[in-house]
């Protein structure tokens, strides 16, 4: 059963035992925890589910971590990637880091510094998420949301009363004004879902935000959906 408030990391390592005793060690902490033993399985798992962060080998079978991360990047630039690795000299750290990494750990590695790293970065891109914080009220374009009574006074002077889930996404889009917030980040964050359902369930209520606050529902200028990444509220 997915708990929400437990963070997820996808667990990338060939070796066996290794994986194992990491992935043991790392539930104990309270993470949940999905494998993948080569890079075609990590690039599948990204695909298909949201992860607070990814521990990533290099010396995969089918595609090696470096690439894998690199592939991530194409489409993913929140997730935290901390890369464990066998060479440990700084032309490896940098193309490891310059291919999209967050973080390196050369092998063998302390299993608390591991720990301690994994701690981190989670905590990091946490802070970043949350980085801007709206109040109750919010107005604009001659519209006003109230976020706690879940509803909202339109342009044309229309009393609108929102879906727990609405007011949640509307607050998620504010809160990243001018950024767009991938779908994975929405479907985390709104529905606490770990693998996604269709994208057409975010998709439905952009286009209720549209009814409601455009002027024209046809040429948006708050509520933008970008093909293939995600959503984005602008002003």
């Amino acid at each position: 059963m997915i708990d929400p408030n437990k963070p997820s990391i996808l667990l990338v390592e060939d070796e066996e035992n290794l994986h194992e005793s990491l992935k043991l060690n790392l539930e104990l902490e309270g993470y949940q925890i999905t494998s993948a033993f080569d890079g075609v399985q990590a690039m599948k798992a990204v695909q298909n589910e949201y992860f607070d962060l990814i521990i990533m080998d290099v010396m995969l079978p089918e595609m090696d971590g470096l690439s894998v991360t690199q592939n991530i990047r194409l489409t993913n630039t929140e997730v935290p990637i901390l890369i464990l690795s066998a060479k440990d000299s700084s032309a490896d750290r940098v193309t490891g880091l310059k291919k999209g990494a967050d973080d390196y750990l050369t092998k063998p590695f302390n299993l608390e510094e591991l720990l301690l790293r994994v701690q981190k970065l989670i905590q990091k891109a946490k802070r970043l998420q949350d980085k801007s914080f709206v109040g109750e009220t919010y107005s604009f374009g001659g519209n006003t949301v109230d976020f706690k009574a879940q509803q909202a006074t339109t342009l044309r002077g229309e009393k609108i009363d929102l879906s727990k889930k609405e007011a949640m996404l509307l607050k998620l889009l504010v809160e990243n004004k001018n950024e767009v917030v991938p779908r994975e980040k929405i479907l985390q964050s709104v529905w606490g879902y770990n693998v996604y359902p269709t994208t057409r369930t975010i998709d439905n209520f952009i286009l209720s935000f549209r009814k409601y606050f455009e002027e024209d529902s046809r040429n948006p200028k708050y509520f933008h959906s970008v093909r293939g990444v995600g959503y984005k509220y602008a002003e």
